[in-house]
């Protein structure tokens, strides 16, 4: 006997939503990070039951409590103190006697600090005991190849030389500066500062190619000296930096003066009121006023004077926008006149200026003169004249705010049409290159000063290795950005070197 079933048709009917099937059997599945970061907010929020957004979402309470529990992790690291992580490693440091010795030249020079600092350090830091010896032989053990680098060095590239003198226990360190490149190539500790020491120590640097165009200094005469005796040929420039601070120091004296005495004036005046209030003669105390009154007058008088005379020196004789090398002469003759006749009102602060400025007159202003014969050649390269080149630095080199700088500015720009422009940067150049003052030196002294503190004593050795650090560590900031990230070695030859660990011949740690 057949028996005829039917089977009844799975087919959807018309109409019908078909799901698929992993959203009917896992929902939470299908939920997007957005949508489980604002179930985890209402959660958080309190504003249903667990088990109500579950139901509505169609999702465990399990799967509801979860991203509940990511969210408050998220805030609890958001809102956590900054040492909430102090304690994870973050990398791994294999400690070995180079690297220590390593440390030991980074600490020194780096971080300026003393040998029993480094002592110190190693102690409550690391837990290893190292003695001052150690660290003392770790600094000469790398003298040796920092004097060879020192000694390779090629010098030739010096344009203007900056040099100095710093003292340290009584005894001179003589300094000498690239003015480009900050390249100290000089840093030698002597007995004496005389014209010999440093005639000797020019010599030396000669061997290596040292022939700059002109040097600049002080008013020592033993720099002088011994610069003329070791190259004659070579123009030694006068620092207008110290010079205007010796004629600062001057007018800063009578401004203090003249306020005195009209401190005095005004005390007379009132003692002079009190005993015309209470009826006494004042014949006395007016007779006193009337002194004091002229004193006032010539001690303003001469305040104003010189501190006329400072601002003519420092922005129309000495600055880099002033008139040609002659006329700058004749201020600075004039200048030096109006002192002298000045010199009877306070002899002892007053002479020594007039002969310290009389005897540098032609060095001050040597720069004046170079500039003169460099605007000339830029002046025949764009074919203007010498003037017109002087009138475009001069504009070039007021400041921003100043209001006649653009006027003066669009008038040469009507004038030379096209050219302007690059004339322009040409005179921007020449001022950038001209040198008047030994400031780098200068700088490099207050350098060498958190160093020298340290030590009472130092020895040729020790200035050895901080030259060659001092010169092949890079800038990590600086006013003139192409010296950032680059040391003044790389500065002065132009080619790339290691880093100065490598140069010493250690392998720096690096984390992968």
């Amino acid at each position: 006997m057949v028996c005829h079933c039917s089977v009844p048709d799975s087919s959807p009917h018309p109409g019908t939503k078909v799901l698929h099937a992993a959203t009917l059997t896992y929902p939470a599945r299908a939920m997007t990070p957005a949508q489980r970061r604002q179930l985890a907010l209402e959660a958080l929020a309190r504003t249903e039951t667990v088990s109500r957004l579950a139901e509505q979402h169609a999702v465990s309470r399990k799967f509801v409590y979860r991203q509940t529990a990511k969210a408050e992790e998220a805030l609890d690291g958001a809102f956590s103190p900054a040492d909430h992580n102090d304690q994870k490693v973050l990398f791994h440091l294999p400690v070995t006697k180079a690297w220590l010795r390593q440390l030991t030249l980074g600490l020194t020079l780096i971080c300026h600090s003393s040998l029993r600092g480094v002592v110190e350090l190693f102690g409550d830091v690391f837990d290893y005991s190292i003695s001052v010896g150690t660290v003392r032989n770790v600094l000469q053990s790398a003298v040796v190849q920092a004097q060879s680098c020192n000694e390779q060095q090629d010098l030739s590239q010096v344009r203007i030389g900056a040099h100095d003198e710093i003292f340290q226990s009584g005894r001179p360190v003589l300094v000498g500066v690239d003015a480009n490149s900050t390249y100290c190539y000089l840093l030698n500790l002597e007995d004496h500062r005389d014209a010999d020491t440093w005639g000797v120590r020019l010599l030396e640097l000669q061997d290596q190619g040292f022939q700059p165009a002109a040097t600049v200094a002080d008013a020592g005469k033993g720099i002088r000296a011994g610069q003329a005796l070791a190259m004659p040929e070579v123009p030694c420039r006068g620092d207008v930096f110290h010079i205007l601070q010796t004629v600062q120091s001057l007018a800063t004296f009578l401004e203090n003066r003249a306020y005195a005495a009209i401190g005095a004036t005004a005390e007379l005046e009132r003692k002079k009121a009190r005993l015309e209030w209470r009826g006494r003669a004042t014949h006395g105390i007016a007779v006193k006023l009337g002194h004091a009154n002229r004193e006032e007058a010539k001690a303003v008088a001469l305040a104003s004077d010189v501190a006329t005379l400072l601002t003519w020196l420092r922005e129309d004789v000495l600055s880099l926008a002033g008139p040609d090398h002659a006329t700058r002469r004749e201020l600075f003759d004039f200048i030096v006149a109006e002192l002298h006749l000045r010199e009877p009102l306070s002899p002892h602060r007053i002479r020594p200026v007039v002969r310290a400025l009389a005897n540098q007159r032609d060095d001050l202003l040597a720069f004046a003169a170079q500039l003169d014969q460099d605007l000339a050649i830029v002046a025949g390269e764009f074919q203007v004249s010498v003037e017109t080149a002087r009138a475009v630095l001069n504009v070039g080199l007021l400041p921003p705010h100043d209001p006649s700088r653009w006027r003066r500015e669009a008038a040469l720009r009507s004038q030379l049409g096209s050219r302007h422009y690059p004339l322009s940067m040409a005179t921007a150049e020449l001022a950038r290159q001209t040198v008047r003052a030994s400031s780098l030196v200068e700088n490099l002294n207050s350098r060498l000063r958190n160093y020298f503190f340290l030590r009472r004593h130092l020895g040729s050795d020790y200035l050895t290795l901080l030259q060659f650090f001092l010169n092949h560590r890079r800038f990590l900031r600086s006013e003139r950005p192409e010296r950032v990230g680059k040391s003044p070695a790389e500065l002065l030859s132009g080619s790339p070197h290691p880093h100065w660990l490598e140069m010493l011949g250690y392998t720096r740690f690096s984390r992968n």
